[in-house]
């Protein structure tokens, strides 16, 4: 470029008072410039589209109605744009190149970062700017017009990576939401409750218990699911498990953030009390990754089951839940129900239970509350030790003597029927369960 007396110290001080050195080129130069980088937009985007090619030769080509590369276009009206600012001398550039919004779009929807985008367009940048200081030489702008040049281009760059960013960030959201909707559908169908061939109800007690360990080798399989449900879990990525457990989560708060379960488990935020189906929960390294992630939740995890059971995992997760709503369950954490089988078998069928407990401890109804309840503690330590005194006595923490007298009580009351297996089965039945709600002391 030709020699200027325009020194930096110059520059700054221009600069600092806030005057443009490219609004001081002359106009008639500024035409000039303009005028001969417009005559080279058509070939130099070409020459730009050539060298992205060749430098990134896996990029996808995108053709409009008309047959010609999107990418072409996009460059020959980035060029344009910017020429167009250029001349009007109208200060710093705007941008409304809404092709470069598809850019990123496109990048989203394949998959790819923006890594790769906004290193091509530092790539165009860099040839253009190339051959625009060839022009500003030949026809003598100067160099601190120049520098302001090379400035704005730069910033016109921003501007365009703006535009890119905005629409990845469209793409990635509305791809996000479909793959939350679809893995919604995908749980729905997985949670529906299905009717055994040949009728029968399904009541919560029906089926293996949590934790028996019963259904895996006869259980429906994946065909008893249909096709459907293959269908929408390859649309989501997920591989159909064998076995699941189902998870009914309480929130820490309104705004929780959700937990960071993993990409293999579904999870539904949507719902008042989310829920999520765990494949294979007992892989190696399931239970831990769960329990870190589920820190400062809680809720349950209902017990594996056949992937076509998972409803049942549902239920016995929903039943657990409920008992934490009453106390009847430890709260404050995610608990796993094949960890609480005692209490959830005994504590669900509740009016069956208070029926059971109705007749099976009549005796007691003449006895006072306060000596009932020492009867009922009494009774059911020997029902659990099938001990003597001595045995009951330490279980209860009261002298021999004292234990001797209630058992002669309980007798009476009970008669010959107290040697029954059945019915003292029963009694031990609805005395746990009195005890798990707290209706009698812990041994």
């Amino acid at each position: 470029m030709p020699a200027t007396e325009t020194s930096p110290a110059a520059e700054s001080q221009a600069h600092a008072a806030g005057r443009s050195a490219w609004r001081d080129v002359p106009p008639i130069q500024v035409r000039q410039f303009a005028a001969l980088a417009m005559e080279e937009v058509p070939a130099l985007a070409q020459d730009i589209l050539r060298e992205i090619r060749a430098e990134y030769p896996g990029l996808p080509v995108v053709l409009d109605d008309s047959g010609e590369p999107m990418a072409l276009i996009g460059i020959r009206r980035a060029l344009e744009g910017f020429v167009q600012q250029l001349a009007s001398q109208e200060g710093r550039p705007r941008y409304h190149l809404e092709v470069f919004q598809e850019f990123g779009r496109g990048e989203g929807l394949h998959g790819r970062s923006l890594d790769s985008l906004q290193a091509i367009y530092r790539l165009g940048v860099r040839l253009a700017w190339r051959r625009l200081a060839e022009i500003g030489q030949q026809i003598e702008i100067p160099p601190p017009a120049m520098y302001e040049l090379a400035e704005a281009g730069f910033e016109y760059l921003d501007g365009l990576v703006d535009q890119s960013v905005r629409g990845y960030a469209e793409a990635a959201a509305r791809e996000a939401g479909e793959r939350l909707r679809l893995q919604r559908k995908l749980m729905e169908l997985l949670l529906a409750e299905r009717r055994p061939e040949g009728g029968g109800a399904h009541g919560v007690l029906a089926g293996p218990l949590p934790g028996s360990g019963q259904g895996a080798a006869s259980g429906p399989g994946h065909a008893s699911l249909g096709n459907g449900l293959g269908e929408r879990a390859a649309r989501v990525g997920w591989q159909l498990p064998e076995r699941v457990a189902v998870g009914v989560l309480l929130r820490p708060a309104r705004e929780a953030v959700a937990p960071a379960v993993g990409q293999g488990v579904l999870l539904d935020m949507e719902a008042e009390q989310p829920r999520m189906v765990v494949p294979d929960p007992d892989a190696a390294g399931r239970p831990e990754l769960l329990r870190r992630a589920m820190a400062g939740w809680s809720g349950a995890i209902g017990p594996p089951v056949p992937l076509a059971d998972a409803a049942k995992s549902l239920r016995w997760a929903e039943a657990a839940v409920r008992l934490m709503e009453r106390g009847l369950l430890p709260a404050g954490e995610v608990l796993h129900c094949t960890e609480h089988t005692e209490a959830l078998v005994l504590l669900q069928p509740e009016e069956l239970i208070e029926d059971l407990a109705r007749r099976c401890l009549a005796p007691l109804a003449h006895c006072g509350p306060a000596h009932g309840r020492r009867l009922a503690e009494t009774l059911l330590a020997w029902l659990e030790t099938r001990g003597g005194a001595p045995e009951v006595a330490a279980r209860l923490g009261v002298h021999p003597q004292t234990v001797r007298y209630r058992l002669r009580q309980i007798r009476e009351l009970w008669g010959d029927e107290i040697d029954d297996p059945d019915r003292r089965f029963e009694l031990e039945l609805v005395l746990r369960a009195r005890r798990l709600r707290g209706q009698l002391g812990r041994a």
